[in-house]
């Protein structure tokens, strides 16, 4: 519904051009806004709401109806020079009925968006609701879930509304750690533009919250029907990313690699295979510093001078690193199989802790 202040706003500014003085009350009686403390009889204001009448004159006050979707919910009482009264308080009633009409719109919209996000929709409303919002079922859209605290998720939302305000954006939330995103693709917009979007909704909340953010987004839909998927993959992605990829603030669901296959399996299957490769417990040996070590060598293709160099180390010290993690898993990083096997169980061995981080 419309904010008092909106309406407060948009009588000040007829006052102003029409040195006329308008009263807005509720179905209630209560006074929604007004631009002079003289107010007129609430009562009187009141009967036209049961009057078949859509105006009124009752002494030097004119009394229109206000009405959203054809149901009467304010009275608008004029007080000014007679002749003009009718006439300015006409535009108010359009300009006020206009108000009405936007907010109800962008409302319900972002309620839709809410339900069919979440599979609150059967598939025949989802076209039927579609259609009587003016939102074209088979545009080709997109999700983006970027993440925010709490105490900073209104503030990232009206940012996000205020950026994305064109026709065919829509930001909306399902909870308080999330904004949710749903662009419509233009004709001419290039597939590029999808990530560099992702960028821009960062850049958004890191200059103008002032909060780290982390972005995903799922495959791109040209059906209202599928958004639900992508808003699943988007929040998969987030996931995935907090788990396997906590370097990287930009995710999409269709570049998550391994780190998929890994979030979609049992999570007792992978407390088996965790401890197959590592034992009951973690080594001690098998600490920050050799992993950061040994990730580095694969990421160099199991190049030791490469290595060597970018971690500032002696050649020798690194076959020291690479010979204690042998020592205590069993484990040769410098052979292929034994790489891969300790590679994907620190995946899935992340993948546990944080399941078990998330039942707590």
């Amino acid at each position: 519904m419309i904010t008092k202040q909106v309406i407060k706003t948009c009588i000040e500014d007829l006052k102003e051009v029409s040195k006329t003085d308008f009263f807005v009350v509720d179905a209630q009686g209560l006074l929604m806004a007004a631009t002079s403390k003289d107010m007129p009889n609430t009562a009187q204001m009141l009967e036209l709401f049961t009057s078949k009448a859509d105006s009124q004159m009752i002494g030097d006050i004119v009394l229109f109806k206000i009405k959203d979707d054809e149901e009467p919910v304010f009275v608008l009482a004029v007080r000014g020079n007679q002749a003009d009264s009718y006439l300015y308080g006409k535009i108010c009633v359009n300009e006020l009925t206009h108000l009405l009409e936007a907010y109800r719109e962008q409302f319900d919209s972002t309620i839709y968006f809410q339900n069919l996000l979440l599979d609150n929709l059967l598939s025949v409303d989802i076209y039927n609701r579609a259609r009587k919002l003016g939102i074209v079922h088979n545009s080709k859209r997109i999700v983006y879930v970027a993440e925010v605290t709490r105490e900073k998720s209104v503030e990232a939302m009206l940012a996000l509304k205020s950026a994305f305000a064109e026709e065919g954006e829509y930001v909306v939330s399902v909870d308080d750690k999330n904004i949710i995103l749903i662009h419509t693709m233009g004709e001419d917009e290039e597939l590029d533009n999808i990530e560099e979007l992702a960028k821009c909704i960062e850049d958004i909340l890191n200059t103008e919250v002032m909060i780290k953010t982390r972005v995903a987004y799922g495959a791109l839909e040209d059906d209202l029907r599928l958004l639900s998927q992508s808003y699943k993959e988007a929040k998969m992605a987030l996931d995935v990313g907090a788990i396997f990829y906590s370097d990287k603030t930009i995710m999409a669901y269709d570049s998550l690699g391994i780190g998929r296959l890994i979030y979609q399996l049992p999570v007792n299957l992978c407390q088996i295979f965790v401890k197959e490769v590592f034992g009951e417990e973690m080594p001690e040996e098998v600490d920050e510093e050799v992993i950061g070590t040994v990730n580095t060598f694969l990421d160099n293709n199991f190049n030791v001078s490469e290595t060597a160099r970018q971690l500032y180390i002696h050649r020798n010290t690194l076959g020291y690193r690479i010979e204690k993690l042998k020592q205590s898993t069993g484990l040769d990083v410098r052979e292929f199989n034994d790489a891969l096997t300790f590679r994907i169980a620190l995946m899935v061995n992340n993948y546990v802790k944080f399941m078990e981080e998330r039942e707590e």
